[in-house]
């Protein structure tokens, strides 16, 4: 945030609200970008398709940042495809440079003319983490990319709380919908046709 910003502190419920209001919050039976299982689904892109709400989500988010950490940052850096809209109103809210990484052949990396400059401290922000495997990977890559990530924020945590990424983790909330491997699926959810509504092919 910028000295003499306004405070945007929202409640968990009010977060809930927005992706209700959005229709962001669906219910089924979804393969997640991480390949397991859930009855419930966020599509983080409805929530974030309003640009005035996305800003508020990111302001929000800001305020998760403490400040040592706030103060130190360079760059916004997220992971194509569901972390560009958010990593960029992050880099608004926080009046930085937003960027993003892009794996075309696997793997993360920068491309579109986008460097960072040898020790960039580096706020990652991510859309919705599950297992915490594609953050350590595009942290793994800004790494290899030069620049260092001091935290990671995003604007929901489906972890419970489990997810290790190697730097401090700051979401926006925490939903401990359950999630279950491709053996462990329930009789009632395996009866409901698969979506796979992540971007991760």
């Amino acid at each position: 945030m910028t000295k003499g910003q306004a405070r945007t502190i929202m409640t968990q419920d009010e977060v809930l609200d927005e992706f209700r209001a959005s229709g962001a919050l669906l219910e089924g039976h979804f393969r997640l970008s991480s390949g397991r299982h859930s009855g419930h689904y966020l599509q983080c892109a409805r929530v974030l398709m309003n640009p005035h709400r996305a800003a508020r989500l990111a302001e929000a988010l800001a305020e998760c940042i403490p400040g040592d950490i706030l103060d130190s940052l360079d760059a916004v850096v997220s992971p194509a495809m569901g972390g560009i809209i958010i990593g960029h109103e992050m880099g608004r809210a926080l009046n930085l440079d937003a960027m993003f990484l892009e794996r075309p052949e696997g793997t993360f990396h920068l491309r579109r003319g986008f460097a960072l400059a040898p020790g960039t401290k580096v706020l990652m922000v991510e859309d919705v983490v599950t297992t915490g495997l594609s953050s350590r990977e595009a942290i793994e890559a800004v790494a290899r990319e030069g620049g260092e990530v001091l935290a990671e924020v995003a604007l929901v945590d489906r972890s419970n709380g489990s997810a290790d990424l190697g730097v401090p983790f700051f979401p926006l909330i925490d939903i401990d919908f359950p999630t279950y491997a491709e053996n462990e699926v329930p009789e009632d959810l395996a009866g409901i046709a698969i979506t796979k509504p992540g971007s991760r092919a």
